[in-house]
Formats: structure tokens, C-alpha cells, sequence
């Protein structure tokens, strides 16, 4: 695992101070710059884009994770070689955009989106459930369980559907959650170095829930995403020494 603390930003990390305040600002003033993490093999380059939408360059290889938006949201980014979907909600799986910018490409997905994807799409995809194990593009994975865990939300997340995943770039473990609450699977998580964990009502976790996850299986460096409106403060006192928070700025047409 990397040292914690010693990891190469390629951007200035927004101070904590006035969290809340201060994402709104930059949202209106920059576009989403990228983030440079050192590997064993090659530097990881990590290029937010848009509320759950991002993209990981590695080792000459770019894993667009649950695009949407359009192609012209992504025309300044490196090409796509392969496709990582969460599950099947719109802010997270679009199959025109797919169909713009995904022709022939492999596919990663959840059963649920695969079952959505036109027969030509799926001749290149591979679904998984929570638990198994893949490669995409060499790259290893394993897909965690994904789901609400709130009697009043589970109609939003429900258990066995969607995927979240544990990426290992050479040395480096990356955790991408896609929607959901603190599940035992996640909280069981060890040596992750990179972790994107969403936080907002009523869909996936409050900041209160994602600062308890993260106190607990203690990742390296965690990237607030899919946040919307939320007041992220709480991460400003709460989160344990030795843990980097690190806000980008993932709403650049406003939240």
C-alpha cells in the first residue's frame, strides 16, 4: 500500500475549510483537472468528469467509468479502451453515449445493465455479480456489493443489483462504489489506497455514514463523488489522521 500523506496530486487539494462553500465556487469558475497517483507500474491518472463519471489512465490503458453525458463531454479526454458500468440508473449508464463513444469496446457491467445492452454491445461485455472476480484489460477486479442499507431507501439500491469495484493498478488498490450505503462488504475492505465513495439524499449514504465507512476500513485517499448539494463539512474534523480527502470538482455546469 502506498504511504499515506506521500501521494503526487496533480492539482492543488481544495483546503477543508469551508468545504460546502467553497465546492460551489469552483464548480462555477474551472473544468475538472486531472489527479496523477504513482504506481508500481506507471502513474495512475485519474480525470474527474462529471457527478458519478470518471476516467483512470494506466499503463497506456483508459477505463471510462459509468459514462454518460454525451460524447462532447468527454472530446478533451483520452480515447476509451474499455467500459466500467456500475448499474443501470441514467446518471450512471446511458447507452447513447455509450453507443457514441463505446463501438466495439470491451464492456464491464452489472447483470442488470448488460441485460439492457443491444445484442452487438453485448458480444464485447461481461456481467458480474457482487463477489466475483475479472480483468478488464489485464487490469484485476473483483465487483463489491452495492446497495442501500436504510429500510426507508432500499427501493432506490437494492441488494444483489449493483456492482461497485475494487480495480488493482499495479500495487495500487482503487475502489470505485458506485451507488450505495456502508455495506458489510465495503466496510470488510483492506489496503485500498484510492477510494470514491458517493454521498447524497436519499439515493446512496449521508456524509455522516460515508465518514464512519471511512474511519473503518481506513483508505488511503477518498474522493468525495456524486455529492450533489451536500454539505461535506463534516469531513473537515471527522475524518482519522493519516487519511487524505481529497475535493475535485465534479460539477463544473453546477451541482
Amino acid at each position: 500500500m502506498l504511504t499515506r500523506r506521500t501521494l503526487i496530486a496533480g492539482m492543488a487539494v481544495l483546503p477543508l475549510a469551508g468545504f460546502a462553500a467553497a465546492h460551489a465556487q469552483e464548480a462555477a469558475m474551472q473544468a475538472p483537472t486531472a489527479d496523477t497517483i504513482p504506481t508500481s507500474a506507471g502513474d495512475l491518472v485519474i480525470h474527474p468528469v462529471d457527478h458519478a463519471s470518471l476516467v483512470l489512465e494506466w499503463d497506456g490503458k483508459v477505463i471510462y467509468v459509468d459514462p454518460v453525458g454525451g460524447a462532447a463531454l468527454y472530446a478533451d479526454l483520452p480515447a476509451p479502451s474499455a467500459i466500467l458500468i456500475t448499474h443501470g440508473h441514467g446518471d450512471h449508464f446511458d447507452l447513447p453515449t455509450l453507443e457514441a463513444i463505446a463501438a466495439g469496446l470491451p464492456l464491464l457491467t452489472s447483470q442488470e445493465v448488460f441485460d439492457q445492452l443491444p445484442e452487438a454491445m453485448q458480444a464485447n461485455a461481461t456481467a458480474l455479480a457482487n463477489g466475483e472476480e475479472a480483468s478488464l484489460l489485464d487490469i484485476p477486479l473483483r465487483a463489491i456489493a452495492a446497495h442501500n442499507t436504510s429500510a426507508d431507501r432500499m427501493q432506490y439500491h437494492p441488494e444483489g443489483v449493483g456492482n461497485g469495484y475494487v480495480l488493482s493498478f499495479g500495487d495500487v488498490q482503487v475502489y470505485i462504489a458506485g451507488d450505495t450505503e456502508p455495506t458489510e462488504e465495503m466496510l470488510a475492505l483492506t489496503d485500498i489506497d484510492v477510494a470514491f465513495l458517493p454521498m447524497n439524499l436519499p439515493f446512496t449514504m449521508t456524509p455522516e455514514q460515508a465518514l464512519e465507512a471511512i474511519n473503518t476500513f481506513r483508505p488511503a485517499i477518498v474522493y468525495p463523488y456524486h455529492y450533489g448539494e451536500s454539505d461535506l463539512s463534516v469531513l473537515e474534523t471527522g475524518v482519522d489522521e493519516g487519511i487524505e480527502v481529497r475535493l475535485r470538482n465534479w460539477y463544473p455546469n453546477g451541482a
